[in-house]
This record gives structure tokens, C-alpha cells and sequence, in this order.
């Protein structure tokens, strides 16, 4: 049985730990209007594997420019794609999972419009997004939270998670979709769904400079005090 929001203690952690985020970082600016429209988070979730945000941001924009429509992305050939892709990590693979996913849209809707997740319950949209070819929770639940569709659903890219289970927030072993579906019942009910786009963002901050991957810095991490693991290791 889920518990109710608000009494979960870990919810206390998470409010806590983001005025410590925000102490350090500063708040953080939601993307500009033209990168907020669904299908452009779309596109930029499924090429961007392993790639940093600022150079898929500029791979979206470059497609669409040289493309013109997402549908005309849809038919490009794959060598084409992948031509516009050689700044991703994966440019082959990004290509082919940018096809399919675009395609299996305009064979569904006509043309690549996401404005009918604007219409469902957040985890009905997101179980449509991740019937897509290369769209998981992750890609889902950014289309839905840092779009315009504005949904309170936390987006957990690796930096993420590894900091939720390093505090003990999460399974330390759980995968996406798990950690997913343990964290999102006890994110503040105050929160909008930009203050969950905010957090993701100070998240991910933290995970790039204190929770690295190998050789974190527990000692001088703001998130000291509410870190099982941090607190272990100091």
C-alpha cells in the first residue's frame, strides 16, 4: 500500500535537500519557449544517450533547421540523420531510435503532435510515450514534466538516481522505472511541476560536481548531513 504524500520522512529529506541545492546553485531558469514544446523534448531526449544536454540542445535545433518539419525528419534516410547527429555520443544509434520513434508517431497521429498528452492523466501519457521505439521513464517523464505539458513527474536521468540511492531515497539497486515509482510518492504535494523540473536540474548539478560517479566528494558535499552513504564514508 502506497503511503499518503507528505508522510513519508523522505519527503522532508527532498524539501530539505533542495533549499541546500538552491543555498548553492541558485535557482535555476526553465528553457527558453522553443525548447519546452513537447515534441522538441521529445527529440531531444531520444538522441541525447550518454551526450550533454547543452550539445543535444543543439542537435534538436540543428535537425529542425536543416529538416524544417519533425514529419520530414521522420522520412529523412538514415544516413542523412546521422550525418546531423556526429556530435552525440551515439550518432548511429541515435538516428535509427529518432526514425523509428518520429515514424511510429505520424502512424499513429498523422504528423508528429504530441498536443493530445495534454488531454490524459500524466501516467497514461506517459505509458503512450513509452510504447515509442527508444522512449523510456526517463524520456517519458520529461516530455510530460519539462515541456509545456508542465506535469509533476521527476525526470531521473544517471545523476539522479545515483544521488537518491546514495542518500537512501531509493533501492540502491533499482533501475529507472523502480525508482521511478519509489520516489514520485513522496515528492512534496506542494510542489509544481516546475519546482520538479528545478530540482531535476540542481540534481543533476550535484551529480556533475560533489556525487560523481567513482571518487564522489562526500566530505565537502552540501548534501553531507542528509546522506546515508555520504555520512558512512566521512
Amino acid at each position: 500500500m502506497e503511503l499518503p504524500l507528505g508522510s513519508d520522512p523522505r519527503t522532508d529529506v527532498i524539501r530539505r535537500l533542495q533549499a541546500l541545492l538552491v543555498q548553492r546553485f541558485g535557482r535555476i531558469e526553465r528553457a527558453a519557449a522553443a525548447w519546452r514544446q513537447p515534441e522538441w523534448v521529445l527529440v531531444q531526449g531520444v538522441i541525447g544517450a550518454q551526450t550533454k544536454s547543452e550539445i543535444s540542445n543543439a542537435a534538436t535545433d540543428r535537425l529542425l533547421k536543416r529538416f524544417k518539419s519533425w514529419e520530414k525528419v521522420a522520412t529523412a534516410a538514415l544516413d542523412e540523420l546521422q550525418a546531423e547527429l556526429t556530435t552525440q555520443t551515439y550518432p548511429g544509434v541515435a538516428a535509427e531510435r529518432l526514425k523509428a520513434s518520429l515514424s511510429a508517431i505520424v502512424a499513429s497521429r498523422g504528423k508528429v503532435d504530441l498536443s493530445h498528452l495534454g488531454e490524459m492523466k500524466t501516467h497514461e501519457a506517459m505509458n503512450w510515450l513509452e510504447q515509442l521505439p527508444g522512449v523510456g521513464r526517463k524520456i517519458a517523464a520529461g516530455v510530460m514534466n519539462a515541456s509545456t505539458l508542465d506535469r509533476r513527474a521527476i525526470v531521473l536521468d544517471g545523476h539522479h538516481k545515483r544521488i537518491l540511492q546514495r542518500m537512501g531515497l531509493v533501492p540502491p539497486k533499482a533501475n529507472t522505472e523502480r525508482a521511478f515509482d519509489a520516489i514520485m510518492p513522496v515528492m512534496p504535494e506542494e510542489w509544481s511541476g516546475a519546482d520538479y523540473d528545478e530540482h531535476h536540474l540542481l540534481m543533476k548539478k550535484l551529480g556533475q560536481t560533489w556525487c560523481r560517479p567513482s571518487m564522489p566528494d562526500c566530505a565537502t558535499c552540501p548534501a553531507l548531513a542528509l546522506c546515508k552513504t555520504g555520512l558512512a564514508n566521512t
